[in-house]
């Protein structure tokens, strides 16, 4: 059996942008992949509210940076085929880094904790799929719109940039930006059918990487 480890934040964990509440289960991105791979493949899906890829934010009791918390979960999970990582989006926000030249450093530091860590019983480091998460768009809610203040035109820059950075690193990339779209509700998240997208978009993608 193959086994795939999703890390992600928020669009992993699947914030309904309409009812700010979690979308069902079968409709979150990594269930509705699990559910196209099929029973050779195990899908384990690690979404996190606010995860960044290296920062801190102290306004969580959760620990959101993401560097920090990798290296556990890829002992925890061990052994892994692949690694997707789906993460940015909240780099984008101005307390936090705000750049998505951050957002890239930030990839290239959690590809490197990946290919580098010490996995239990000298198990082999897995392949890593990096996905540019999709863009940000215009919104009324006044509360994301404050966090989130001059990220929309920073997130068109994240795919160009996590492109770059899978091929300097002989990393594959999916942009969810051509399969996706943010809801206006909020400018983030995302509804049930573009959720559902991205997992849809993924599996010909993650066949090809396993050989399936």
């Amino acid at each position: 059996m193959k086994t795939i480890l999703c890390y992600g934040d928020s669009l992993t964990w699947g914030y309904n942008a309409r009812s700010a509440t979690r979308h069902a289960y079968e409709d979150r991105w990594p269930s509705v992949l699990q559910a196209r791979l099929g029973e050779k493949v195990r899908v384990i899906a690690e979404g996190l509210n606010g995860r960044t890829t290296i920062f801190d934010d102290f306004a969580s009791g959760a620990n959101r940076n993401g560097a920090k918390v990798l290296p556990t979960l890829l002992t925890t999970h061990s052994p892994l085929d692949l690694v997707i990582i789906m993460l940015g989006s909240n780099d984008l926000k101005p307390a936090i880094c705000g750049r998505a030249h951050g957002a890239r450093q930030g990839m290239e530091r959690l590809v490197d904790i990946v290919r580098r860590h010490d996995y239990p019983f000298a198990a082999a480091a897995p392949s890593i799929l990096i996905v540019a998460p999709p863009k940000l768009c215009k919104t009324a809610n006044t509360d994301f719109s404050g966090v989130y203040e001059g990220a929309l035109e920073e997130s068109l820059k994240i795919g160009g940039l996590y492109e770059q950075v899978a091929e300097r690193s002989g990393c594959a990339f999916f942009d969810a930006g051509l399969v996706a779209s943010a809801d206006p509700a909020d400018g983030v998240h995302l509804d049930r059918e573009n959720t559902r997208a991205i997992g849809e978009g993924l599996e010909p993608k993650v066949r090809s990487l396993l050989g399936l």
